[in-house]
């Protein structure tokens, strides 16, 4: 009797050992963590962002993207793309700079996903890469002439005068392509230039040789202040949209960059970097950023 007494203590010793086994087991943490639930949890961990392969302009473009003291990119965009990110945390973005031929011929190529300038839309563009609907910004265009010339405003005023020349992929080239066909008989002269930059063009100005130049307001006001040129603005012409520009397979990635861009423009962010960079808020009408770049003496 005794000898089954303890047979059954025994057994049931046994069976709570067993059972102990099975429940949890104390974390480093100090908490309790169930050993069956250690690959479910492994399984529930946040995947690395996909690594997004974009080119960046490797020319300085003012306030626009540039690299800073630290030699770090900075600027407008970078701040757009850094807020992107924010926005969809599975994509990481890795730059690579290169000129404005080689961002298009690599993007087309597909070795990279996206190319991050101030791309206008166009429609030779329009047939060989994806653009997004929403623009993320907009380039101010003006006409820089040398201060004691009044006679240049508008477009209308450029016929018959030298414009300094312009590239092949210079997006300008576009705005007085569309004013040509508008007016016909009143064309103004485009004049063909392999390569060029800002700085040099506004040299032409100022020596005389050429009238005016067309080109973003972000480049005269750097070039100027940097060079110490005797030139002004004769006239803001335009307020360009512009987009990224995407390889045609990048469907997916194109749309959720567009719609983070629209809630970016709708809670109010790209308007505030607008500010923080130009110093007006591009989103706003022509006639106010028109206003805001006239009366603005830094």
């Amino acid at each position: 009797m005794k000898k089954t007494r303890f047979h059954l203590l025994f057994a049931v010793v046994l069976l709570t050992v067993l059972a102990g086994c099975g429940k949890t087991a104390p974390a480093a943490d100090g908490g309790s963590t169930p050993a069956s639930a250690t690959p479910a949890a492994a399984s529930t961990a946040k995947a690395a962002p996909k690594v997004i392969k974009s080119a960046l302009n490797t020319v300085p473009v003012p306030l626009f993207s540039f690299l800073d003291e630290k030699n770090q990119p900075a600027g407008f965009m970078i701040d757009y793309l850094k807020e992107l990110e924010k926005k969809l945390p599975e994509y990481k973005f890795e730059y690579e700079s290169v000129d404005n031929e080689g961002q298009l011929i690599g993007t087309d190529t597909g070795k990279y996903a996206f190319a991050a300038n101030f791309w206008f839309k166009n429609p030779e563009r329009e047939k060989k890469y994806l653009y997004p609907q929403q623009e993320f910004g907009y380039s101010i265009t003006g006409l820089a002439v040398k201060p004691d010339r009044n006679d240049i405003k508008t477009l209308d005023d450029l016929v018959g005068k030298k414009l300094v020349p312009m590239t092949p992929v210079s997006g300008f080239r576009y705005i007085l392509k569309d004013y040509n066909l508008k007016h016909p008989g009143k064309e103004i002269k485009i004049e063909d230039v392999e390569k060029t930059t800002p700085a040099d063009d506004l040299k032409l100005v100022e020596s005389g040789k050429y009238d005016a130049h067309l080109l973003n307001i972000n480049h005269f006001e750097d070039a100027v202040k940097k060079l110490n040129l005797n030139l002004k603005i004769g006239g803001v012409i335009s307020k360009e949209s512009v987009y990224l520009l995407f390889n045609k397979n990048q469907t997916e990635l194109a749309q959720k960059m567009d719609a983070a861009t629209v809630e970016l423009i709708k809670d109010g962010t790209l308007p505030k970097l607008s500010e923080k960079w130009f110093k007006v808020d591009v989103f706003k009408s022509l006639e106010y950023v028109q206003q805001g770049y006239k009366f603005r003496k830094d």
